[in-house]
C-alpha cells in the first residue's frame, strides 16, 4: 500500500471512528436524563472529538437566572440587563480546571451580556457575537485577529500562565430555533502543537452541537412541564389548604412527613422492610401522591370539614337553644311578676313563695344551658348518663312568637348533640370520608407517564388500616404499598399534632403519640412503620421543625403503647 493510500485509509478510519462516537454520543446524550450531567457530557464529547484542550458551556440565561458575582451588581433597568450568556461548565485538561457542572463548583468569571448599554447587540465578544450571528466562528489564532475583543481571554492566560490560540464557537438551538446555549472550544492540539479547528472539526461540532441541543431542549422541555406540572400540584394544594384556615397546613406538611418516614424505610437492610426500595421516579411518584392526597376535599362542603361543634352548620346553633333557654328564663321572670302581683290582689291563686319558684326554674334552665354547652364539644367517648341527661332537657318545651309549643332541641340539635365521639354525625361522617373516593376519581381520569402511575392507588389508601377496617376498600395491610402505609401514619400524625383545628385542642407530643401508639396495638397502622417512626427519631424531627416548642414535651419510652424500648 502507498503512502498515499496509507494516509486516504487513515483519515477514513479517523472518520468512520468519528462516526461512531457521534452515533454513541447521540445515545448517550438521549438517555441522560439529568441536566448538569447532560450539560457535561455534551462539553466533554466535543472536546474528545477534537482534540481539544478544554471548553466552555455557556447557557443563555434571562433577568432572575443570573448568578450573583461577588463584587457585582446585576443592573435591571436597560436592554444589557435583560439577556446574559452564563458560564455553565469550564475545563481545560493542561490547566486541571473543571468548574460548574457536577462538580458543584463555583465558576469565578463574570457573564457575557448580549446586549450593550445602549441596547444594541454585544458582538465584541465571540461568544455573544456567535449568538447573535445564529453561525459558527473559527478563530485560528485570537491574537492575530481584530475582529473580536478577546482582552478577557487574554487577561485569564496571564494569570493562569496559559496561551489560548485557536477557538471554535457554536450556537446551540432549541425545537424552535431559539439558540439556548453556545459552546465554545480552546486550541486544538495535534501531535502535541496546537493547530486551528479545522473543516472536518468544525463539521463535527457542529453536527455534536446539533444532536445536543434537541436533547438538550427535549431535557429543558421535560424539565419546564415538570415544573409546571408540579405548580399545579400545588396550587391544588393550597386551594384545600386556604379553603380552610383550620387546615392551612395539612397539605403541604403531610409530604414531608411521608417522605421523612419513607426514606428511612428504604434505608433499612434487614427485617420486614429490609426489602423495600424506592426508584427517583418512585421517590417522585410518592412526593406528587402526597401532595394531592387530599385533592378530593375540595368538594367537601368546609362546615363539614372544619365542624368544630356538634351543633355547628354554617354556624354554631348552640346561640339557638341559648335564645330559646334566654326566652324560658324571660317566661319564668314574667310569670314571678305575675304572682307578686296576684298575692298583692289577694289572689289565693298566687303561690306563696314566688321568688323561690324562680329561683329553681332559673337554675334548671341554667343548667340545661351548661349541659348543651358541654355536650356541644366534641370528645373522644360521650358518657350514657350525659345522653339521658340530654334527651331530658329535650322534652322541655317553650312557646314560639305565635305562641306554638315548641320543643327545647328539635330533632335534628338532639341527633347532633347525642354524637358519642367527635363532632360528625354518621351522616357527615361518610359525606367527609366520601372526599378519598372524590381523590380517586380526580386522580384516576388523570393521564400520566409510566413513572407516575401508581399516583392514585397510592394515594387512594392512606386511610385503610392494616386490620382492613379503612376505607374507602377496607384493604389489609399486605394489599397496601408501603408508601401508602408511611403516608397513613403521617396524615394521622399531622392531624393529631396540629394546632390550627378547630374541632380539638392542641396536643403535646407525647399525647400524640400514645394516640400513635394506641393506633398501632389495634391493628389501624403499620406497626414496623411505627417502630421506625420512633426509632429513627422522625416524630422528632418533624416536631422540631413544625410544632411550638412548648408543646415538644418527653416521651416515656417505656408506657408507649406499642413499643418496645428495645427497638430504640
Amino acid at each position: 500500500m502507498s503512502a498515499k493510500q496509507s494516509a486516504t485509509q487513515t483519515n477514513s478510519d479517523r472518520l468512520l471512528d468519528r462516526i461512531r462516537q457521534l452515533n454513541n454520543i447521540g445515545i448517550a446524550l438521549s438517555a441522560e436524563r439529568d441536566t448538569k450531567s447532560l450539560v457535561e457530557k455534551i462539553l466533554k464529547a466535543a472536546i474528545d472529538l477534537t482534540s481539544a484542550d478544554g471548553g466552555t458551556f455557556y447557557r443563555v440565561a434571562q433577568p432572575g437566572q443570573i448568578p450573583a458575582i461577588s463584587g457585582r451588581k446585576n443592573s435591571t433597568d436597560d436592554k444589557a440587563s435583560q439577556d446574559h450568556l452564563v458560564f455553565d461548565i469550564v475545563i481545560n485538561k493542561s490547566l486541571g480546571i473543571h468548574w460548574g457542572g457536577t462538580t458543584g463548583s463555583s465558576i469565578p468569571l463574570p457573564t457575557i451580556s448580549l446586549f450593550n448599554p445602549d441596547g444594541s447587540p454585544n458582538t465584541e465578544t465571540v461568544a455573544a457575537a456567535s449568538f447573535h450571528r445564529g453561525a459558527t466562528i473559527n478563530v485560528e489564532d485570537v491574537r492575530a485577529t481584530e475582529n473580536f475583543d478577546f482582552s478577557g481571554t487574554i487577561e485569564f492566560d496571564r494569570r493562569n500562565g496559559y496561551r489560548t490560540q485557536s477557538t471554535i464557537t457554536v450556537p446551540m438551538r432549541d425545537h424552535e430555533s431559539r439558540i439556548i446555549a453556545v459552546l465554545q472550544l480552546i486550541n486544538a492540539v495535534e501531535d502535541d502543537r496546537v493547530e486551528a479547528f479545522g473543516v472536518e472539526s468544525q463539521l463535527v461540532v457542529e453536527s455534536l452541537a446539533s444532536q445536543a441541543s434537541l436533547a438538550l431542549s427535549n431535557r429543558l422541555l421535560n424539565k419546564d412541564q415538570r415544573k409546571l406540572f408540579e405548580s399545579l400540584i400545588e396550587l391544588i394544594a393550597r386551594a384545600i389548604d386556604d379553603k380552610s384556615p383550620h387546615t392551612a397546613h395539612h397539605c403541604r406538611r403531610v409530604p414531608e412527613l411521608t417522605m421523612m418516614l419513607a426514606k428511612a424505610a428504604e434505608r433499612q437492610t434487614s427485617g420486614p422492610l429490609g426489602e423495600f426500595s424506592m426508584t427517583e421516579d418512585e421517590e417522585y411518584e410518592l412526593q406528587v401522591a402526597s401532595w394531592l392526597h387530599d385533592c378530593g376535599k375540595i368538594a367537601i362542603p368546609e362546615w363539614i370539614v372544619d365542624k368544630a361543634t356538634k351543633l355547628e352548620t354554617r354556624f354554631d346553633r348552640v346561640n339557638l337553644t341559648d335564645t330559646r333557654l334566654e326566652i324560658l328564663m324571660r317566661d319564668a321572670e314574667i310569670e314571678r311578676l305575675r304572682d307578686r302581683i296576684r298575692r298583692l290582689m289577694d289572689d289565693k291563686s298566687s303561690p306563696s313563695n314566688p321568688d323561690a319558684d324562680f329561683e329553681k326554674k332559673a337554675g334548671d334552665i341554667r343548667a340545661w344551658r351548661d349541659m348543651i354547652r358541654r355536650c356541644n364539644i366534641g370528645v373522644e367517648s360521650m358518657r350514657e348518663e350525659d345522653q339521658n341527661e340530654l334527651i331530658k332537657i329535650s322534652r322541655h318545651q317553650w312557646f314560639d312568637m305565635d305562641g306554638r309549643t315548641r320543643s327545647l332541641l328539635t330533632e335534628d340539635e338532639l341527633k347532633n348533640l347525642l354524637i358519642p365521639r367527635g363532632t360528625l354525625t354518621p351522616e357527615e361522617r361518610a359525606m367527609c370520608n366520601q372526599h378519598i373516593d372524590i381523590t380517586i376519581g380526580m386522580l384516576e381520569s388523570l393521564t400520566y407517564p409510566a413513572e407516575l402511575a401508581r399516583v392514585p392507588e397510592i394515594a387512594g389508601a392512606h386511610h385503610e388500616r392494616m386490620d382492613g377496617s379503612g376505607f374507602p376498600k377496607g384493604l389489609h395491610g399486605s394489599e397496601m404499598p408501603v408508601q401508602s402505609r408511611a403516608m397513613a401514619i403521617a396524615d394521622v400524625f399531622e392531624s393529631l399534632t396540629a394546632d390550627d383545628r378547630p374541632y380539638k385542642k392542641a396536643m403535646s407530643l407525647s399525647q400524640a403519640m400514645n394516640i400513635l401508639g394506641d393506633m398501632k396495638v389495634n391493628g389501624h397502622i403499620d406497626p414496623d412503620l411505627f417502630d421506625l417512626f420512633v426509632s429513627e427519631g422522625i416524630y422528632k424531627r418533624y416536631a422540631e421543625e413544625f410544632l411550638d416548642p412548648s408543646r415538644i414535651d418527653q416521651i416515656d419510652f417505656d408506657s408507649l403503647p406499642g413499643y418496645s424500648p428495645a427497638h430504640d
